[in-house]
């Protein structure tokens, strides 16, 4: 699957902690995984989950092991690459052996985290140093370390947009509609693709949060009795132009025949504008420009376009965090496998991707957000668990397809409703939902 080898597609994005928990896989020791102070004395073998089959199947995580070892000589490192991460390691997570490093699921409840994972460190210390550690955080400290993070945007090709005489970038939802209208009307591209079969590329939205009003704490406020589809609110924007840009006729004429793989093809060769996805996507849509003959130059990256103070923000969201499974043996050499794949590796930079050490400088993918000035907001995850006790609650799915599924159909007439009156309900659902919930 395209998304899960790019790296983990919607999870860079979207994932956030479940309220529901998995069951206890044996008591806590409550020993530390310290940073190691001598990687030449670190000793053990450690066996490292990973979601990266791809990598684990064409020697590349090997050959991370190889470099390592070149440090740490005495630590044996072996790989599992899982295909059903979540569901398995769910399971296995009843017992002990969930291996010695690990990323986190996306199922456990993050206030369990103490229960399965060996403290990395204190929160105000680490922070410091490495981008998202609040989204593991548990009474001040931090249970595991983000591979990487991304940003949100729109992937678009570049070549497309010129030809329709667009020189610059959007600066609001009006002026990106507008800007799909010439490409409609001056370019044989569908301006827009939804990817509304395949589903989770529609989840991409809702990273936006934040971005539009620049606020790091916007995710946080949606924990209460508040309506996230008020009239410019964060979420009421991101899908109203959603609807927009659907009931504009600038997207595929069926949505329901959408393909996630194809639609690769589709923008590296020109024959789509632009699509809402994480910046996680950027190397493959350049890898798949370059397969088609064509030039990874042509693969552009912008901003939702949105502005605060003359400027673009774009959100930055972590992809899953690596930990040190409780009862590892070996949990310091754990700890080395996991601060050197941060720090070292360079696996973040081949990636294309946001790097968790805060002293990395951005990847080479990201240099038009740079070189305009983008600022980049760090998405606070503090309530992320009342948030998703709301959402549950509601039975609305931000981080699930439906919704904008149904958002796409009024939009194209498919279903009965208007884009206000739906939104609204959404938002008296959510309220009721937080009520229910005691926030």
């Amino acid at each position: 699957m395209g998304k899960t080898k790019a790296l983990t597609g919607v999870l860079i994005a979207v994932t956030t902690v479940a309220v529901a928990g998995c069951g206890g896989g044996g008591a806590a020791t409550g020993d530390d995984a310290p940073a190691p102070t001598d990687p030449a004395a670190v000793v053990g073998e450690i066996t490292v989950l990973t979601q990266r089959t791809d990598l684990v199947q064409d020697g590349t995580m090997e050959e991370y092991a190889t470099e390592f070892n070149r440090i740490h000589p005495q630590v044996k490192v072996t790989f599992e690459g899982i295909t059903d991460y979540e569901g398995e390691v769910r399971i296995r997570m009843n017992t002990e052996n969930y291996g010695d490093v690990l990323m986190i699921p996306g199922n456990v409840a993050k206030n369990d985290y103490p229960k399965f994972f060996a403290p990395l460190g204190a929160a105000a210390e680490l922070a410091e140093s490495y981008r998202f550690t609040d989204k593991t955080e548990v009474n001040g400290k931090v249970y595991g370390m983000a591979q990487f993070g991304a940003t949100n945007g729109f992937v678009y090709n570049k070549a497309v947009w010129r030809d329709a005489g667009i020189e610059e970038w959007p600066r609001t939802p009006e002026e990106f509609l507008a800007a799909l209208q010439k490409i409609k009307d001056t370019t044989d591209a569908t301006p827009y693709y939804t990817n509304f079969k395949d589903g989770w590329p529609l989840t991409q939205w809702t990273a936006n949060v934040g971005s539009v009003t620049c606020d790091g704490k916007a995710s946080d406020k949606l924990a209460g009795a508040v309506s996230p589809w008020k009239q410019d609110g964060e979420l009421d924007v991101v899908d109203t132009l959603l609807h927009d840009i659907v009931a504009g006729g600038y997207a595929e004429k069926d949505p329901t025949s959408t393909n996630w793989e194809e639609s690769k093809n589709l923008l590296a060769k020109g024959e789509i504008g632009a699509m809402m996805l994480g910046s996680w996507s950027i190397t493959q849509m350049q890898n798949a420009a370059v397969a088609a003959g064509g030039l990874a130059a042509d693969i552009g990256y912008m901003p939702f376009p949105a502005q605060k103070g003359g400027k673009f923000c774009a959100t930055l969201v972590s992809d899953y965090q690596q930990a040190v499974n409780i009862h590892s043996e070996h949990k310091q050499a754990a700890r080395a496998w996991i601060d050197w794949f941060t720090e070292e590796s360079g696996y973040s930079e081949k990636e294309g991707t946001v790097p968790t050490s805060r002293s990395a400088p951005m990847p080479p993918v990201l240099k038009d957000f740079v070189d305009h000035d983008v600022t980049f907001v760090e998405r606070s995850e503090a309530r992320t668990g009342e948030v998703n006790a709301v959402d549950d609650a509601a039975e609305i799915g931000l981080n699930k397809p439906d919704y904008r599924r149904e958002l796409i159909d009024i939009a194209r007439g498919a279903r009965k409703g208007s884009r206000e009156g739906y939104l609204d309900g959404l938002g008296e659902k959510w309220a009721q939902a937080a009520g229910s919930a005691g926030l």
